[in-house]
């Protein structure tokens, strides 16, 4: 078996700002500790292709869409809100990565038992309809999910986002889809700020407090989570997949290790087994202690491998 890794350099022409915590850093720094584990010889490197504006205008208002080209600069950089810069090379970027999960949702699709993982920022779960957070300017994760019913006639696509900060533009775009499953954990008195008031039938978004330590994390995606998959019995799984709740990384008070990573994983790959021929597409969303977020990742990817790969 193995997993399909999209990406590109034009990643990294989104680059504001050195002190910035994302940084194209964060692709070298997964890159690195992929060739130091040994993963190469399982993982097929495909080089992604831009997206047009098409599948993105399925997803945001044209208004934003257009308005972004409008005022990006030409030269230093602008800020789309207090968080999120912009350069003039970052819809390159933000492009790139959108095509990777276009990319990564195509080979899935037309393959039996495929796993991909999109290694490409910026990233996206923070992005709503109209408006560009939280790093993010497109979403990355909305796009390919919706791309996925387009193209492929599907009726029930999950969506996984174990980032530490609550996917709250996945969640604002599909709201009142009920073809989306959207199941999300994140720690509550963090960006940005929201609470469990939106869920629903099929949006299920779990807030636990500063401090959670891992085997309480595990429990409430266990008992919430993984039975409303099951019960959805998805054609198709998308993981929004963030790291920074990570012990080592400062941007949360979460006590997360890469072994958690491998184990949520692992648990969702049974149920892409199960259900969808083996069906996911992972894309990169937050992550910022850069040795925390190379290990986690490798992590991540032997857990798509399944149990005998950690």
């Amino acid at each position: 078996m193995s997993i399909m890794l999209f990406t590109h350099k034009d990643c990294a022409l989104h680059n504001p700002d050195p002190h910035h915590p994302e940084s194209p850093a964060r692709i070298d720094a997964i890159n690195d500790q992929i060739i130091r584990s040994g993963l190469d010889f399982v993982l097929v490197r495909e080089q992604a292709t831009a997206s047009d504006l098409a599948p993105i205008y399925r997803v945001h208002d044209k208004d934003y869409v257009d308005g972004l080209f409008e005022k990006a600069p030409t030269e230093g950089h602008i800020w789309l809100d207090p968080d999120t810069p912009m350069t003039p090379e970052t819809l390159a970027s933000a492009l790139m990565a959108v095509g990777a999960n276009i990319n990564a949702v195509d080979h899935v699709m037309q393959h039996t038992n495929q796993q991909a993982f999109c290694a490409v920022r910026p990233p996206g779960h923070h992005a709503t309809r109209n408006q560009a957070m939280g790093f993010c300017i497109f979403n990355n994760i909305a796009i390919a999910a919706q791309y996925a019913m387009d193209k492929y006639d599907l009726e029930r696509v999950a969506i996984v986002d174990f980032d530490v900060h609550h996917g709250n533009g996945t969640e604002d775009i599909f709201e009142t889809e009920p073809r989306v499953l959207f199941c999300s954990s994140f720690q509550q008195q963090l960006y940005p700020f929201v609470d469990e008031n939106h869920n629903n039938e099929h949006i299920l978004s779990i807030g636990l407090p500063p401090g959670c330590k891992n085997y309480e994390w595990r429990e409430a995606v266990y008992e919430k989570w993984f039975p409303k998959i099951d019960a959805f019995k998805p054609q198709l799984i998308l993981i929004s997949a963030g790291f920074d709740g990570h012990i080592e990384d400062e941007m949360s008070q979460f006590l997360l290790k890469e072994e958690d990573y491998f184990w949520v994983t692992e648990q969702i790959k049974r149920l892409a087994d199960k259900h969808c021929n083996g069906r996911i597409v992972s894309t990169l969303e937050g992550g910022y202690d850069l040795s925390a977020l190379g290990r986690s990742v490798v992590a991540h990817l032997k857990g798509m491998l399944g149990s005998d790969a950690y």
